[in-house]
C-alpha cells in the first residue's frame, strides 16, 4: 500500500516513496536523476523497491520525457497520473489567462503552499518562490485565489547568458558578498541580488495587493543557497512539489 509520488522538473527527476498519500508524511525512500539518465531508473533507483499501488506526478520537461518515465513505470502495475492544471484544486482556484498553461510544477507548489497555511491556521496570502534552473515567484491571496507569477533565469542560465553574450566573462563561480571586488564575486553576487529583489517586490506588491504582509515560501534544489541573501523573511520548505503531490494525491482518494 505505498505510493509514489514524482517531480519532473527541466534538468532532473525527483521521486519519493510513501507508505500512503498522507500529506507530513516522510518518504520510505527518495532520490533524484538528471533527465540523460532516466532511462536506467529501472534498474537502478528504482529495481529494489516495493511496487506502489498508486503514483501522481508533475511533468514540466515536456511529453517526450513523460512517456520516457511512464517506460520506466513499467516494472509495476502502477497506472502513471499526472497533474494537469485545472481551474481549482485543493481549494486553490487558478487565475491564469489559460489554467493549463500554467506549469504542473508551479500549480503544485502552490497547492502545497496553502494547503501548508491551512494545516496550521495561518490565513495569510502567501508568496511562493521556487529556485532552481528556472526562477518563480508566485503570488497567492488569503482565499486561495492563485493571482499569477514571475519566472526568470536560475543561475545558471544568468551565468551562461553572460558568458556567451560578453566577452572575458569566463570565470569560476564566486561568492556573494555586499560589494564585490572581483568578477566572480560580481557574477554570483548578481544573479543572487537579482532573484533576491525580484520576491523583495513580489512580496511587497501583494501585500500592497491585498493590505496584509505575505508568508513567503521558498523551495527548490537551490533555495538554501539563497536564503541568506533575503532582504525578507521567507520560511525554506525541503519540497513544496512533494508536499502539494500528497496534498492532492490524498484529495483524490489515491
Amino acid at each position: 500500500m505505498t505510493f509514489m509520488a514524482i517531480d519532473v522538473g527541466n534538468t532532473r527527476l525527483k521521486w519519493a516513496l510513501y507508505a500512503s498519500a498522507t500529506p507530513g508524511a516522510t518518504p520510505l525512500a527518495q532520490g533524484a536523476q538528471f533527465l540523460e539518465h532516466i532511462d536506467q531508473l529501472a534498474e537502478t533507483d528504482w529495481a529494489d523497491l516495493p511496487a506502489p499501488r498508486t503514483m501522481l506526478g508533475c511533468v514540466v520537461a515536456g511529453t517526450a520525457v513523460m512517456r520516457r518515465v511512464e517506460e520506466q513505470l513499467d516494472i509495476w502495475d502502477v497506472a502513471p497520473q499526472w497533474v494537469v492544471p485545472s481551474e481549482s484544486e485543493g481549494g486553490v482556484v487558478n487565475g491564469y489567462d489559460h489554467p493549463p498553461r500554467l506549469g504542473a510544477d508551479r500549480w503544485v507548489a502552490v497547492i502545497g503552499a496553502y494547503r501548508r497555511l491551512l494545516a496550521r491556521g495561518d490565513k495569510r496570502p502567501c508568496v511562493v518562490v521556487m529556485v532552481g534552473t528556472a526562477v518563480t515567484v508566485e503570488a497567492l491571496d488569503a482565499s486561495g485565489r492563485f493571482l499569477g507569477g514571475i519566472i526568470m533565469p536560475g543561475h545558471g542560465i544568468m551565468l551562461r547568458a553572460l558568458e556567451s553574450g560578453t566577452a572575458g566573462l569566463h570565470v569560476p563561480t564566486g561568492d556573494v558578498v555586499a560589494f564585490p571586488t572581483n568578477t566572480s564575486d560580481a557574477l554570483t553576487s548578481g544573479g543572487t541580488f537579482a532573484i533576491a529583489g525580484a520576491v523583495a517586490h513580489m512580496v511587497q506588491q501583494l501585500k500592497n495587493h491585498t493590505g496584509v504582509a505575505p508568508a513567503c515560501f521558498m523551495t527548490g534544489g537551490a533555495g538554501w543557497k539563497m536564503v541568506p541573501s533575503m532582504s525578507v523573511e521567507v520560511e525554506l520548505v525541503e519540497s513544496l512539489v512533494m508536499d502539494g503531490l500528497l496534498e492532492i494525491a490524498q484529495l483524490r482518494g489515491l
